[in-house]
């Protein structure tokens, strides 16, 4: 049994988690305590930070757009902050529709995310692109949020946990643990039916498999989206796997 909880319980943070114990490359599994992933961080407790500072966390990945960094601002001691910017398109585009007297139902929802998700992939390649620089540099622990630590967020940890080696149906398994986390904001006012917001702040699997597939249909699979977009290749995957892998575990 690992020693490790995989969700850090922050007060301020629902979707705070590690990404440590998936088998990786050759049974190995992804290292506890240097990978984390998140909902955004600017309503942590002070006491919320100190649990980051003890578990030694260095760097924070931001993927959030201009307009919800400084709505929602934050600074952690001892922590380097880096803007990977990817604009909300979700909201955007919902704002459009209701302005336009169209009708926002649960299978729009759903064909609207899909589409967020094929975006990542045709749209984002930089910034993830970033993320994977910062991943090589060293192996100080990292978190990388958004804004619910969903969508671009995860996205990102599929990658990273693919990168690894770890399998789709364990990184699809990762990735749906947010609809038993994910707090959505008390604060949150919208007119748009239950169902709707069911849709848009939670995560379903044809949300991920959209992206993948997109990767599989538009670039000719992973390896190669990982080498010609990303810029992770042979090379860099085996660093990665020498920074973020455990050995395997004697039988």
């Amino acid at each position: 049994m690992d020693p490790y909880s995989r969700s850090l319980n922050l007060a301020g943070a629902s979707n705070f988690r590690d990404l440590g114990g998936y088998a990786g490359e050759g049974g190995q599994p992804v290292r506890w305590r240097r990978l984390f992933r998140s909902d955004h961080l600017a309503a942590l407790t002070a006491h919320d930070t100190m649990a980051l500072a003890d578990i030694g966390l260095t760097r924070a990945l931001d993927f959030r757009g201009d307009a919800e960094r400084a709505a929602q601002a934050y600074e952690l001691p001892n922590v380097r902050y880096h803007a990977l910017s990817i604009e909300p398109t979700v909201v955007q585009r919902a704002k459009e529709m209701a302005l336009a007297g169209e009708q926002m139902t649960a299978p729009v929802a759903v064909r609207l995310m899909q589409d967020t998700y094929r975006a990542f992939v045709a749209n984002n390649a930089r910034q993830y692109a970033q993320l994977f620089e910062h991943l090589l540099e060293n192996d100080a622990p990292l978190v990388f949020h958004c804004t619910a630590g969903k969508d671009r967020t995860g996205f990102a940890a599929a990658l990273i946990l693919m990168a690894l080696g770890v399998s789709r149906p364990a990184v699809m398994q990762d990735y749906l643990l947010t609809n038993g986390l994910y707090r959505r904001p008390q604060s949150l006012v919208s007119t748009a039916p239950e169902e709707v917001l069911n849709v848009i702040w939670r995560v379903q699997e044809n949300f991920l498999d959209a992206a993948l597939d997109a990767v599989d249909a538009d670039f000719g699979g992973f390896e190669r989206y990982l080498a010609q977009q990303l810029r992770v290749g042979d090379s860099e995957r085996q660093r990665l796997r020498q920074l973020y892998l455990a050995p395997r575990a004697a039988a």
